[in-house]
Order: C-alpha cells, then sequence, then structure tokens
C-alpha cells in the first residue's frame, strides 16, 4: 500500500528537522511494510483554489517544524482540514504551536490569537517565549533544546503510543505554551497529554478525531531506520485505517 502523506511546511534540504521528517516516516513505513509519499506543501501554497482538492487526494496531514512559516494563514488552513475532516494528524515543533493557535481562532473564537515569534499584535498570545532555557544547551542552541524528560498522561492516544508513562524526547524551539489558556483548551475537547519536566504543556490530542497528535517535541528525531518512532508508527497505522474507510474527503471551505 501506497499512503499519501501531506507534510505541511516550507521545505528546507539543509534543516535536520526537515530530512528526519522524510526518514521517520520511512522508518515506520517500512517496519509496516508500506510505502509513503512524502508530500511537501509550502505553506503559501496551501491558499490557493485548488488546495482542498489536493488535500482531500491525501491520506494523511503532518504540520512540520520551522516556523515561521512562509504563510500562517496557510500552515492554519491545512491544519484546519485535518481537524474539520477527521484525517490523520500529527504535528510537532512548530506544527504543535499553531494546532494549538488553528483551536484558538476556530473552535474557541479568538481570531487574533497567535504566538509572539511573529511579533504581530494580538490579545491572545498562545504560543509565548521558553520562561526557563535548559541549562545543558549547545552554545547558540534554541533554549529549549537537547532530549528531555517527558510525562505521557495515562489513559490518553499519546501514552498508549509508547505503553509507558516516562519518556526522554528531543526539543529544538524558543516558544511553548501560554499556561494561562490551559483550562481553556481542554474544556474544548483538546486533551493535555504530556508535560515537561515542571507541568509544561508539551503535547495534546483532540478528543472524538480518529488520530490528531501535536507534540512540542520532535519525535522524528530520534526515529532509527531499524527503531521506527512508535507515535510516528501509530499514525501512519492510523493513516492505514482512515485509508480504508469510506467515505474520504472531497471538498472543504474556510
Amino acid at each position: 500500500m501506497l499512503l499519501q502523506i501531506a507534510i505541511l511546511g516550507d521545505f528546507e534540504p539543509t534543516k535536520r528537522s526537515h530530512q528526519a521528517t522524510n526518514d521517520a516516516l520511512r522508518h515506520a513505513a517500512d517496519s509496516l511494510r508500506l510505502n509513503v509519499s512524502a508530500n511537501w506543501m509550502p505553506t503559501p501554497s496551501l491558499l490557493r483554489a485548488d488546495a482542498p482538492e489536493v488535500l482531500a487526494r491525501q491520506d494523511a496531514i503532518f504540520a512540520s517544524p520551522g516556523s515561521p512559516y512562509g504563510s500562517i494563514p496557510g500552515m492554519l488552513r491545512g491544519i484546519e482540514f485535518a481537524r474539520v475532516y477527521g484525517v490523520p494528524f500529527l504535528g510537532t515543533c512548530g506544527g504543535f504551536q499553531y494546532a494549538l493557535i488553528e483551536h484558538a481562532r476556530n473552535v474557541l473564537g479568538w481570531s487574533d490569537a497567535s504566538t509572539k515569534e511573529n511579533g504581530e499584535p494580538s490579545s491572545h498570545w498562545i504560543i509565548t517565549p521558553v520562561v526557563c532555557p535548559v541549562p545543558d544547551r549547545q552554545a547558540g542552541a534554541p533554549r529549549l533544546s537537547g532530549r528531555r524528560r517527558v510525562t505521557l498522561r495515562p489513559g490518553t492516544l499519546l501514552a498508549g503510543c509508547y505503553s509507558v508513562t516516562s519518556i526522554e524526547e528531543e526539543y529544538f524551539c524558543n516558544f511553548e505554551v501560554n499556561p494561562e489558556y490551559l483550562s481553556a483548551f481542554e474544556q474544548t475537547r483538546l486533551i493535555p497529554s504530556a508535560f515537561g519536566e515542571e507541568g509544561e504543556l508539551r503535547a495534546v490530542e483532540r478528543a472524538g478525531h480518529p488520530f490528531f497528535v501535536a507534540t512540542l517535541f520532535q519525535p522524528q528525531l530520534s526515529s532509527r531506520e531499524y527503531d521506527p518512532h512508535p507515535v510516528i508508527r501509530a499514525y501512519l497505522e492510523a493513516t492505514v485505517r482512515y485509508r480504508s474507510a469510506e467515505p474520504r474527503v472531497v471538498s472543504f471551505s474556510s
């Protein structure tokens, strides 16, 4: 089976996280005896008139790292598509941040919800700079970087992917979730599913969605050819189920 994976992001061949995304999908596919086509969709292209039809032909959507993106509305539109139509979704790092912004804008109704990374005015800063830089990061590395301890919420989809409740994962980012909004997220079916060493939100999943997981850490960075990452493997397993289901998504309008 060949799975078509739409990767929302502005691909840069020299960016480690982008190459790792392609590699991790292949690692998981090989372990499941599948084939994958990693179809990078530049964020500006997601605003084109034919973008909904292109997305409708995909079997899953992956929101990549790499913020700030070429088109903020484009990234948000692609994530909205996955949320509205139940398309398997995985977002990491910047993809995690924009999944929360999309939820804040289109579910909570905060139209100006944003990240301080973009420097635009907002009354709802969903994403703010990392409060406590890690002490052992390499020179010039982001404030939150390297492998850190993560605690998984028991009973969540994410915890089921790992079959444990404590893990280590790798980060490469300067921004995290504003804790003021955690309660609002959870009250609107966005489940906190992983936390950092000081209780910071590190992953969410969507209640009632076949597979909608977003992580601030980047699971693709620790995937290996003969040891695929369990979250990405679970994502492809959900994609197979979606591929086999009917009816498929055929249209979209925002």
